[in-house]
């Protein structure tokens, strides 16, 4: 198979707004540039087209009134309107990326389309992701890979996480050899767990960002704590950090996911604002250090990605509970904003080439599965 261009689109549970990343790869391999000392240099361009306010509101509505749905298909609510505003959101954030960088859709292979996810219970076999793949493949006039986690859910696996595989080819891509744990701090976290043999191993570790910024936007009307300074202002609610880590989820063996909803930042609501950034902060961060009981063996480095990373008092938080070398993404040159877009983008090759995008170590899926579902401009 020959190196294409591909472009993958990532927008999280943080809400926060929509990530653009551009890769080159087989559906196998990546290609990577390399600095002087060896260090991956670049996969390719990314870009970023944040949500206004009232955007981000109207996803928080859909989020709300997705509560009701019974089937994929159901739009209660505002989700119709939720759903062409997301794909016309995306849309624009191409247009805007390739004019940016002198590319053309002639250039681009395919583009993975991730949506927004409104709901995911697969233990009902049910996950929706709103965004019309359809439509932004006409509008784009490239091949659109969307709906990425449902056949998954369908054959019975967890539906996430889905970056496993990529994570395994970027860390073979740079030469880094395990056992290695890459984790993702999203609204959620996830770890991949490579071991010495690239045998894969992966789940959600527990809540990532979604509860602290919950809390902040309500106590404070901020979308997130920057820094993590409010946390470092407060301190830790021991007793219900323990309670919640009893919950039935971490005891449950891998591989396992979990909803954004499961954990509500209103589990802290009798602290202060401060009191319960740093209780939620540390819930996060003991959900990650739990993540090692499932561990055959421990990794000798953690490379960390997503929001998760700017958030200091998290990762100093992690940094005391982790017996190994703690580095963000872009400390080794990768990129800890766009991990999650380029692995979609690199999904999506290996969807159109039949190849499986999950596995039963990653999902629980049965065997290894294809997914997603290809529409043509």
């Amino acid at each position: 198979m020959t190196m294409r261009r591909a472009i993958g689109l990532m927008s999280g549970t943080s809400l926060d707004g929509i990530d653009v990343a551009l890769i080159e790869s087989d559906g196998e391999s990546v290609r990577v540039t390399r600095s002087g000392n060896d260090r991956v240099a670049a996969l390719g361009p990314t870009g970023y087209r944040g949500y206004s306010e009232e955007e981000r509101a109207l996803l928080t509505r859909a989020l709300r009134d997705a509560e009701s749905v019974g089937a994929r298909t159901d739009r209660p609510g505002c989700l119709p309107e939720a759903e062409a505003f997301l794909t016309r959101a995306h849309a624009e954030a191409v247009e805007s990326f390739l004019a940016e960088n002198g590319l053309t859709p002639a250039d681009i292979a395919v583009i993975g389309f991730h949506g927004q996810t409104m709901m995911h219970r697969p233990g009902e076999k049910l996950t929706v992701q709103i965004g019309d793949g359809a439509a932004l493949a006409r509008r784009l006039g490239v091949p659109v890979v969307a709906d990425l986690r449902a056949e998954d859910v369908a054959r019975g696996g967890q539906g996430a996480p889905l970056v496993p595989v990529f994570h395994r080819a970027l860390a073979a891509a740079a030469g880094y050899r395990g056992p290695l744990a890459i984790l993702n701090i999203g609204g959620v976290a996830n770890v991949t767990l490579i071991d010495a043999d690239g045998g894969l191993l992966a789940f959600d570790t527990g809540p990532g960002n979604a509860p602290v910024n919950d809390w902040m936007k309500e106590r404070e009307g901020k979308a997130f704590d920057a820094d993590g300074a409010r946390a470092a202002e407060g301190q830790v609610d021991e007793a219900l950090v323990a309670w919640l880590l009893r919950h039935p989820y971490f005891e449950k063996t891998p591989p396992k996911s979990l909803d954004r909803h499961w954990f509500s930042h209103k589990l802290a609501g009798h602290l202060g604002t401060a009191d319960g950034a740093a209780t939620l902060t540390a819930f996060a961060a003991r959900a990650i250090r739990a993540s090692l009981d499932h561990a055959a063996a421990r990794p000798t480095r953690w490379i960390v990605a997503g929001g998760g990373v700017k958030n200091w008092t998290l990762m100093a938080m992690l940094e005391s509970l982790l017996d190994a070398e703690i580095v963000s993404a872009d400390a080794l040159g990768w990129s800890a904003d766009f991990l999650e877009a380029q692995a979609f983008a690199y999904l999506a090759l290996r969807s159109v080439d039949g190849l499986p995008i999950t596995f039963p170590s990653t999902t629980g899926v049965a065997a290894p599965a294809p997914g997603g579902v290809l529409h043509d401009p």
